[in-house]
């Protein structure tokens, strides 16, 4: 788990606020199948991560999607940090 953590710090603010939080709170209630395409989503660049995050690009693989929307959704439905 801590091997995943610092994985998904990627020093970049965008991503990491997405990304460490969602690694803490939702990773380990993931399925076995849901974990692996997290696994796999961290091994893709940054500068492509963040056009999916941005919503400017889906990636191909349908699994990173569904992951992708739900990383979006999960930080959607917080409320808003001042």
């Amino acid at each position: 788990m801590n091997r995943l953590f610092w994985h998904s710090r990627r020093g970049m603010l965008e991503l990491d606020v997405l990304l460490v939080p969602f690694t803490q709170e939702v990773y380990p209630t993931l399925s076995a199948e849901q974990r692996a395409t997290y696994v796999e989503l961290l091994a893709c660049e940054d500068a492509d991560l963040f056009v999916w995050f941005m919503e400017k690009e889906i990636p191909a693989e349908q699994n990173l999607a569904d992951m992708i929307r739900m990383i979006i959704d999960r930080a959607r439905s917080l409320p808003p940090v001042h």
